[in-house]
């Protein structure tokens, strides 16, 4: 279900993101279909490059540091 939170998009609009997403939803069902290994999220989203491995500590930025695990 696509819902439109903001703006009032036109119907050409709303088809082109529509198309966007089945294609995108087409592509990942014959990926799995054929066997392809599912894609995995790389180095750069891992919660300990974010937060570095630094324990929170007491401070004005230490909010910025508490929310990842280590």
């Amino acid at each position: 279900m696509i819902k439109v939170v903001r703006g009032n998009p036109t119907p050409e609009e709303l088809a082109a993101a529509l198309a966007v997403v089945r294609a995108r939803a087409a592509a990942t069902a014959a990926a799995e279909a054929a066997g392809a290994p599912s894609r995995t999220p790389g180095a750069w989203s891992a919660p300990v490059r974010v937060a570095r491995g630094l324990p929170p500590v007491p401070g004005p930025r230490s909010w910025s540091r508490s929310y990842w695990p280590a």
